[in-house]
């Protein structure tokens, strides 16, 4: 037997020895084509879709006002703030933590950093360097209630969420604080902007992007993943699953107070009672975010969730609909987005039992 009769293919080689390679096989080509189908599946992406269907439907029914650079800008800059409080979640639900006082730490850090400019005299950065430091301590004051005194962080966080709420009353007596000192250098921090698209988005981006370093890039946001997936196995498995909890909470108070400082600056004042609104809106993205992208707890879902929501609103707002068709839009576009998803999941449950049943 020839060298050439055992290589089997290339016995039929030119006498240049050259080979070409074989064409790719249809069995090849399906590995591929899954991960295609994988990556933008419904329930991998269904957000954007959605948003796609919004953006054709509004811009139908508006033509000269939605499809244009200035409603994209608008919607961009007025949920800009609304991400920060969405993405302030991500790292403790994560941990599965639930931290239910954002609202009320935003608020607080919101009616603080007014004060100290209005009341106290304090300059801009040095007021805006001592309220976000503040949100450390919201954080560590939640530690100690959910991690070191073994509080459900649901309970835990409701009740420091109250105590923050009775602070932001003491501190603004139910007054809004405002002044000439929060709409000159302060409201710089949302003015600045980059052809339009103002300072706080790209504070999202920024914080968007720190947090999914944080998760899927360090071994901090493994571990961070496997506490939130389960607690008891982590912590067999030598993770400091209360050192864990602890960060994710001072993450969030961080993040939420940077979140209340920006607002302060866009509206110029002081509001008590701005924080809690975006509880329920935040939870939303974040749990409608974690269906997208990889079906866990992720930034980026956040954001895209949030733009989500914000894209409805103005295109409703634009074609002249009530303001509670505006307000009932959030919840009704949420069910059915994530309505839509456990179909497909279910459909594709049942297709995997199928083709792993055993022929009769």
């Amino acid at each position: 037997m020839t060298l050439a009769d055992s290589a089997g293919v290339e016995a039929d080689a030119p006498a240049t020895g050259r080979t070409d390679p074989a064409p790719p096989t249809r069995d090849e080509s399906r590995p591929s084509r899954r991960r295609f189908i994988e990556v933008f599946r419904f329930s991998n992406v269904g957000v954007i879709y959605v948003i796609a269907a919004l953006v054709v439907t509004f811009s139908l029914l508006e033509p000269e006002t939605f499809p244009t650079m200035q409603t994209l800008r608008f919607i961009l800059n007025q949920n800009a703030i609304a991400g920060i409080v969405a993405l302030s979640l991500v790292v403790p639900l994560s941990a599965r933590m639930f931290d239910l006082s954002i609202g009320a730490a935003m608020g607080l850090s919101n009616v603080f950093v007014a004060s100290l400019l209005v009341k106290h005299g304090f300059p801009p950065a040095v007021a805006v360097a001592i309220t976000v430091v503040s949100g450390l301590l919201v954080g560590i004051i939640n530690g100690v209630i959910v991690v070191r005194w073994k509080i459900d962080s649901f309970i835990g966080t409701l009740a420091s969420g109250a105590i923050l709420t009775s602070g932001i009353s003491y501190m603004s007596d139910e007054r809004i604080i405002s002044g000439k000192e929060l709409s000159s250098g302060f409201s710089k921090l949302v003015t600045a902007n980059v052809g339009g698209i103002a300072a706080p988005v790209f504070v999202m981006l920024a914080v968007a992007f720190i947090v999914w370093v944080l998760l899927k890039h360090t071994l901090t946001g493994r571990r961070i993943y496997a506490t939130g997936f389960n607690e008891e196995a982590a912590r067999l498995a030598g993770i400091r699953t209360a050192r864990i909890q602890f960060g994710s909470l001072l993450v969030s108070g961080f993040t939420a107070s940077l979140a209340g400082v920006i607002l302060a600056s866009q509206v110029s004042a002081g509001v008590p009672n701005v924080g809690p609104p975006y509880l329920l809106e935040a939870f939303a993205a974040a749990f409608l975010g974690a269906t997208q992208f990889g079906g866990y707890f992720n930034p980026w879902g956040t954001v895209v969730a949030v733009l989500l929501v914000g894209t409805g609103k103005t295109g409703l707002s634009l074609s002249g609909s009530p303001v509670w068709l505006q307000n009932m839009f959030s919840g009704v576009v949420l069910l059915t987005a994530l309505l839509l998803v456990n179909v497909e999941r279910s459909v594709e449950r049942r297709r995997l039992l199928a083709t792993a049943k055993p022929p009769d």
